[in-house]
């Protein structure tokens, strides 16, 4: 079983090794058979099966694909943009693979969080990784305060319908403290806006971003206690 990562935005970042797993698979299993199938056509791959393995159906399709994989026939997995697994579909798969002793392996490729670090300029020797944040306002509010006390680097995804109102509530507490909003990564329209949280509530309120979105919040750099209450 491969784990074959895609491109994020920018389709020229498929690597030459993931191409040629695609091209030698039974199978392409992926979260949606449509927009894989763009990404094979535009790398002129054609032929191949595709099943769909999501969030959904990930528990029972993963012991088929298994099966499959058991009985000798090659098969990828791809999510719909970046690292399988990685705030996506996967793990399920991965985990039943390991507890039928079949092979795993990784086609490494592009990472919004990774991407996001690396261009943001916050420190980078050592980070932690939330996904998306909560919806709900209340959820929200404690894994804000968690990651503004937290001495390491925050990565998180958003979306950018929400990012005015998790960026009002990172000013709220610490207004000076240094974000980063990286949008639209390896894309024709990628930026960096970096800044103290109040510059960017007010650079985001006059020009509402668009786009997916990382929310990077730079640590303290030392332990802070958290209001209980």
């Amino acid at each position: 079983m491969q784990l074959i990562g895609t491109p994020i935005g920018n389709l020229g970042d498929i690597t030459f090794r993931a191409v040629e797993s695609i091209k030698a698979a039974n199978v392409v299993a992926c979260e949606d058979t449509r927009h894989s199938q763009r990404l094979l056509s535009h790398l002129g791959i054609s032929g191949k099966e595709l099943v769909a393995l999501h969030e959904h159906n990930e528990q029972h399709r993963a012991q088929s694909l298994v099966e499959r994989a058991m009985n000798g026939e090659r098969i990828v997995f791809l999510s719909d943009a970046g690292t399988p697994t990685i705030s996506d579909p996967g793990y399920r798969l991965v985990n039943a693979c390991h507890e039928a002793g079949v092979r795993v392996e990784v086609i490494p490729g592009p990472s919004a969080v990774i991407t996001a670090l690396a261009g943001s300029g916050l420190p980078t020797d050592a980070f932690y990784f939330g996904g998306f944040l909560a919806v709900k306002s209340g959820r929200k509010g404690r894994e804000i305060e968690e990651a503004l006390a937290r001495r390491e680097t925050s990565v998180f995804f958003e979306s950018p319908h929400r990012l005015i109102k998790t960026v009002a509530a990172i000013a709220a507490i610490e207004p000076d403290r240094e974000i980063c909003v990286a949008r639209e990564l390896t894309k024709k329209f990628e930026t960096y806006h970096r800044g103290t949280a109040s510059q960017l509530l007010e650079y985001f309120t006059a020009q509402p971003g668009k786009g997916e979105i990382t929310l990077l919040i730079r640590g303290c750099g030392k332990r802070r206690e958290i209001n209980a209450d």
